[in-house]
């Protein structure tokens, strides 16, 4: 193999590399999160919450996914994401009846160490998959929108969208919070933004 070949090979990695880190950067993949040690500890070091509450974070939204899967009703007939930040939960999706609605929130509730959940569930049949593909790419701009705004720092900020709804999480101070929410609204596609944020002051 040539000089020339080789150098191509290595910047065609390096864009991959690039591409799959600012991937995860913008949407938030766990998945991606917990394949390396390396940046798992360099997402912690960036985020307000301590490294143990960041991996109960973690845990918490994965016993939160096994028990809406091994519901049946809610597992065939639901789509719902759960998203746990400083132990505080939001559920986001759709449910095609009440009581479905509640068992979905009662099996959340019950996981160690949720503090609060915020009940986000639309009673309607499951969203398309390209109003999933639309919200993901609501999500990745408004996370980019984010990282262009002055002394605000858009790694601790995290961004959940739900049909047109961008949902906003974090540890941060009330005026901040309102330049975050203000930024996001100013999204294209963005039609309301929900702040659930803690404030430290």
């Amino acid at each position: 193999m040539s000089k020339l070949r080789v150098i191509n090979s290595t910047l065609r990695g390096i864009r991959i590399i690039t591409v799959s880190y600012l991937t995860c950067a913008l949407v938030g993949c766990a998945s991606l999160l917990f394949g390396g040690t390396a940046t798992t500890t360099a997402v912690v070091a960036h985020d307000t919450r301590t490294t143990g509450t960041f991996i109960e974070d973690q845990a918490i939204e994965l016993k939160a996914s096994e028990a809406i899967r091994g519901n049946d009703p809610l597992h065939n007939q639901a789509h719902l994401s759960v998203t746990s930040y400083n132990q505080i939960v939001l559920v986001t999706g759709q449910a095609p009846t009440e009581e479905l609605r509640k068992t979905a929130i009662a099996l959340v509730s019950e996981i160690e160490k949720v503090r609060h959940v915020y009940d986000e569930i639309q009673i309607a049949a499951p969203s398309s998959m390209i109003t999933r593909s639309s919200d993901s790419l609501l999500t990745a701009k408004v996370k980019t929108k984010l990282f262009t705004v002055d002394n605000i720092d858009a790694t601790k900020v995290k961004v959940v969208s739900e049909n047109g709804v961008v949902f906003l999480m974090g540890i941060l101070r009330q005026a901040t919070g309102s330049i975050v929410a203000d930024a996001a609204s100013r999204v294209g596609g963005a039609q309301k933004v929900v702040k659930l944020f803690e404030y430290r002051d």
